[in-house]
């Protein structure tokens, strides 16, 4: 069955024609292009919206909301691909993001907008789960590593565009336009894949919808996923509601484990983690994640609380993380067939370790060249992991199950980057807040900056907060910031570690006879 359905969706590929498969792949593009873009425009309005709405407590859950509910999504959808016509669920999946899209643009209140943005996530879920399905499925022969690196460059793009388009429609037009906005490009994606998409891969005649499945592991992954999204900054780690969330978590995670063992088609079978390729392909792509968006999140601190520069050279940093991931991929693309999917991973995390330990070496006399060098080195090396792991995990498991290997993959990647972030901004948390603290007891803080800092560690960062300080305050805090990131400098070196070490342990053949432990 396995070989059987592997060469039918082969044979299927070969006889799209160029033009069409052109049109499928432009169109899966623009859908992935929507949800990339919708993250970063958001960071330039977010000011304006909330000025305009109120409901400044409910700030961080207009990201939250739809974060939550596209992690959610990602595994449902990409179950779904395999069991229903891929045409019909983009369709929907563009179409939900559509909807969304307008009724955020019309919001009067914070609550409506981020019900709005949750629905939103819904439909961003489903397309990156889509898009990373739709361009296997329509590559030619031997072509599945370039088609799919062309994915890595529109994040590259939406990086560069996104919050300058962003500052820009909320200056000229009004912050509504970066939801409308999505409006007629989405129609474009919707057109495209509505005229050009075909089905590749033969479907199942008789479905059995896993809900008790899709329950269980929706609980687990919003559980999962809030504990390290409030946890240590909304929510105390020593709290009976974090308790209550981690035992939620728990039971839900035990309940699908049991669920899925006696579905007769599982959503997301226990047995493929028992699969080489598949397991240690998806550990790799966490690790990575737990990095690169580990530097994303604090990397900026290091830049403008120690080093003192202005945000736009964090900018300028932070797109070198964009940048160099893009080029990795897209680099990687071009020449997997003759490097190999293991060799590419390994060359990946290597150089996702080098980058990680030239952060440990930063002091207050850094310079932005060699930050920008260290981050472009980290950046690469994702690229690379990414990809070749992409390959790896969806080369473990029959053709039939693409849907499923490739969601599993764009949520380990979530999860990994949920879990980096949260895991750092606690240690950064807990250092910051005691270096004001001993600042408070010397009096060395004066009372509307304490004041100000009470109300959010970030205002440690902003130039008028440091402008008022003592050099000497101003000083001491810098070293603190210093001691604080360097903590998550050397926890993203150990995860760089481990991922080499992952890498390594990938088999050659996914297919062949060590694709089982």
């Amino acid at each position: 069955m396995r070989e059987r359905s592997t060469v039918a969706k082969t044979d299927a590929a070969e006889l799209l024609r160029p033009r069409q498969r052109m049109w499928v792949i432009a169109a899966a593009l623009m859908a992935l292009f929507l949800g990339a873009m919708d993250a970063l425009i958001m960071s330039a309005a977010m000011p304006t919206i909330v000025a305009e709405l109120s409901g400044m407590r409910l700030y961080s859950w207009v990201y939250s909301g739809y974060f939550l509910a596209r992690a959610v999504s990602l595994p449902i959808f990409g179950k779904l691909a395999d069991l229903y016509r891929t045409r019909n669920l983009f369709l929907t999946c563009i179409s939900i993001f559509i909807g969304a899209s307008i009724a955020a643009g019309t919001s009067e209140n914070m609550v409506f907008l981020i019900v709005a943005r949750a629905v939103q996530g819904v439909g961003a879920g489903g397309n990156f789960a889509l898009v990373y399905i739709v361009l296997a499925d329509v590559s030619a022969r031997g072509n599945r590593g370039r088609t799919l690196s062309l994915a890595s460059s529109i994040w590259g793009i939406a990086s560069v565009l996104g919050p300058t388009l962003g500052g820009w429609i909320v200056t000229v037009l009004s912050w509504r336009w970066i939801f409308f906005i999505n409006v007629p490009l989405g129609l474009l994606s919707l057109v495209g894949i509505s005229v050009h998409l075909a089905e590749m891969r033969p479907k199942r005649q008789k479905v059995h919808l896993d809900l008790l499945g899709v329950g269980s592991l929706s609980i687990t992954v919003l559980a999962v996923l809030t504990v390290f999204l409030v946890g240590g900054r909304e929510v105390a780690w020593a709290s009976p509601e974090m308790a209550g969330l981690v035992a939620a978590g728990t039971i839900a995670l035990w309940t699908f484990v049991r669920v899925e063992r006696r579905a007769p088609d599982p959503i997301l079978s226990p047995d493929f983690f028992g699969i080489r390729a598949f397991a240690v392909g998806n550990g790799s792509v966490f690790l990575s994640s737990f990095t690169i968006f580990s530097l994303f999140a604090f990397a900026p601190l290091f830049i403008q609380g120690a080093l003192g520069l202005p945000p736009v050279q964090v900018g300028t940093a932070m797109l070198s993380l964009s940048l160099g991931w893009s080029a990795g991929s897209l680099a990687l693309g071009q020449v997997i067939h003759r490097m190999g999917r293991k060799a590419a991973a390994v060359a990946g995390a290597a150089s996702l370790t080098a980058g990680s330990a030239a952060t440990v070496t930063f002091t207050t006399a850094t310079t932005m060249t060699v930050c920008f060098f260290a981050f472009l080195t980290v950046g690469v090396g994702m690229g690379l992991v990414t990809l070749a792991t992409l390959l790896v995990v969806q080369d473990s498991l029959d053709s039939s199950d693409l849907g499923v290997a490739t969601s599993a993959h764009q949520f380990a990647r979530t999860l990994g980057g949920t879990v980096g972030v949260g895991v750092c901004g606690g240690w950064v948390t807990a250092r910051l807040t005691a270096a004001v603290k001993r600042l408070d007891t010397a009096g060395g803080l004066p009372p509307e900056t304490l004041s100000s800092i009470r109300q959010g560690l970030e205002s440690l960062f902003q130039p008028e907060t440091q402008a008022g300080l003592d050099a000497s305050v101003r000083q001491a805090l810098q070293e603190a910031v210093v001691r604080g990131v360097s903590s998550v400098f050397w926890i993203v070196l150990a995860a760089s570690v481990a991922c080499l070490i992952c890498c390594l342990a990938l088999p050659r053949d996914p297919r062949g006879k060590d694709r089982r432990r």
